[in-house]
C-alpha cells in the first residue's frame, strides 16, 4: 500500500537526512515537508497525508503543539512517528501511545521500522486521535518546565540571570555567550538547542543556527538583501543578527509582515 508522508522539522540537514533515507523506500511519496509548526498544520490540512514524521523540539509551535493544533481544529490525524534528538520526553510513553518514534540522529534501520507499522497501522484503518490526545496530555505533564533563571558565567563568577532579562545567544567555536540586559556571559550549555531547552520555548526563537533570540528584545526588523531579513536588538550595542532564510516565514509569521 502506497504512503504519502511529510517531514516537519526545523532543521534542514534533518529534513534532508530523512528525505535520504526515505527515497530508498518503495510504494512511498514524500508530499511536502514544513520547517515550524504552523506551516506542519497547515500542509497536513491541505493534503492529508498518511504518515507525519514530526519533530518535538521547534521553536513557537513545537510538536506537540501541531497535535493539540489538529485536535483543536478538528482535522483529521495521520499517524504520527515524533523525532527528537533528547530522551528526556517520557519515551515510554511514546512507546504505549505513538506510532513510533525516532532518536537523532536518525538510523536507517529505525526509519524502515517506522515506515513499516505506518503500513500496518494504514491496513487496519485504526484512528490514531485518541492514542495521540492521551499522549500530548501525558507528555505535558512530565515536561519539564523552563527555569526562570539562567546561569552565566563571566569574570570567573557565576551569575543567575532572569531569561526575561536575556537579549540573545550566539554560538562561535562551540563557545555559548549570552547578551542580557546589564551584563554578558558564557553558557556551559553546549549547543544553543540545549540552550532552548532550559528556555521559554513561547519566547525564545532560533533565528538562525548560530543565533537564539529574545523575540521581545526585538528592536527593529531591518530589510536585507533578496528579500531577506536582519534583526536588531536591544540590547546596549543594539547588535544585528542575520535570519536564516529558513526562519523568514517564521519573522512574517511574528510580526505579520
Amino acid at each position: 500500500m502506497s504512503l504519502s508522508i511529510i517531514i516537519v522539522d526545523d532543521e534542514q540537514l534533518a529534513r534532508d537526512e530523512l528525505s535520504y533515507l526515505l527515497r530508498e523506500v518503495e510504494d512511498l511519496e514524500i508530499v511536502g515537508q514544513a520547517k515550524n509548526g504552523i506551516e506542519a498544520v497547515n500542509l497536513i490540512k491541505e493534503t492529508s497525508p498518511n504518515l507525519v514524521f514530526l519533530d518535538v523540539q521547534m521553536p513557537g509551535l513545537d510538536g506537540f503543539g501541531v497535535i493539540k493544533k489538529l485536535l483543536e481544529k478538528n482535522i483529521p490525524l495521520p499517524n504520527i512517528v515524533f523525532s527528537t534528538a533528547f530522551d528526556q520526553y517520557a519515551v515510554k510513553a511514546f512507546e504505549v501511545s505513538a506510532l513510533d518514534y525516532l532518536l537523532k540522529p536518525f538510523e536507517k534501520k529505525r526509519v524502515l521500522q517506522a515506515v513499516e507499522k505506518a503500513r500496518k497501522a494504514q491496513e487496519s484503518d485504526s484512528a490514531p486521535s485518541e492514542k495521540l490526545d492521551t499522549l500530548v496530555k501525558l507528555l505535558e505533564q512530565q515536561k519539564p518546565h523552563a527555569a526562570t533563571k539562567v546561569l552565566l558565567k563571566a569574570n570567573n563568577r557565576l551569575f543567575l540571570v532572569d531569561q526575561k532579562e536575556i537579549c540573545f545567544a550566539s554560538i562561535e567555536d562551540g563557545v555559548i555567550t549570552v547578551v542580557a540586559q546589564n551584563m554578558e556571559g558564557q553558557s556551559n550549555c553546549r549547543t544553543l538547542d540545549e540552550l532552548l531547552l532550559s528556555l521559554d520555548a513561547n519566547i525564545f526563537w532560533r533565528a538562525h543556527r548560530s543565533y537564539l533570540v529574545n523575540i521581545n528584545r526585538i528592536k527593529e526588523v531591518v530589510p536585507w538583501f533578496k528579500s531577506s531579513y536582519q534583526i536588531r536588538m536591544d540590547d546596549k550595542k543594539q547588535t544585528e543578527i542575520p535570519v536564516s532564510r529558513a526562519q523568514t516565514r517564521r519573522l512574517r509569521d511574528l510580526f505579520g509582515l
